[in-house]
């Protein structure tokens, strides 16, 4: 009973070890977790450019999946919303304000869907994933929750990641930085991590 003990617990022991390798932890980083003081900070700012059929294809890097219910036009208090419409997007990302030259070739994108989810209001909800392919950093967070548009600041979750931001969670608060008309909008996002390897 103790041999069958000790290969059960050996057979474990190769899992996590296994584990790390696989989900791109180094055995040299260590699990932090602070509800005072994040683990990690970054800011970053997401560029959504709508495809409307009147703009460029090649610049666009979202897309309206669905088109807004009929209840949408039949709120009569805000002449109209984009209640149940689903947008797909593909959008890059920048440390700093300005769009990149390439907006294919960018280190981080945003990945996922917004869709427009009140008929009192232009609200969304978000699940995405930040796709980070460079040297500095590899991996993904993802991240869902509400836009409440109106207010100035919002927060949506982090909810895990991979790779370098293995089991990660934390907190994402979003500003719209910019916007034009309904085609453009750049959001700063600054990121809290509260969960991470490192």
């Amino acid at each position: 009973m103790a041999s069958l003990t000790i290969v059960v617990a050996a057979i474990f022991l190769l899992s996590l070890t296994s584990a790390s390798v696989v989900h791109g932890r180094s055995s040299r980083r260590r699990f932090v977790r602070s509800y005072d003081e994040p683990c990690m900070e970054m800011r970053l700012y997401l560029h959504d450019i709508l495809y409307d059929y009147s703009n460029s294809t090649s610049n666009s890097t979202s897309a309206a999946a669905t088109k807004p219910t009929a209840l949408a036009t039949a709120v009569p208090s805000t002449g109209g919303t984009f209640f149940g419409q689903v947008v797909v997007f593909n959008d890059p990302m920048t440390e700093g304000r300005a769009l990149p030259p390439s907006l294919e070739e960018t280190a981080v994108r945003a990945q996922g869907v917004y869709l427009y989810n009140s008929k009192e209001a232009f609200n969304a909800w978000f699940a995405f994933s930040i796709v980070f392919n460079s040297t500095g950093r590899r991996g993904t967070l993802n991240l869902m929750g509400a836009d409440i548009i109106a207010e100035k600041t919002r927060d949506i979750s982090v909810v895990g990641g991979t790779g370098d931001f293995f089991m990660s969670r934390g907190v994402a608060t979003l500003r719209t930085d910019a916007f034009e008309g309904f085609t453009y909008f750049r959001l700063q996002m600054d990121i809290k991590l509260y969960e991470c390897y490192v």
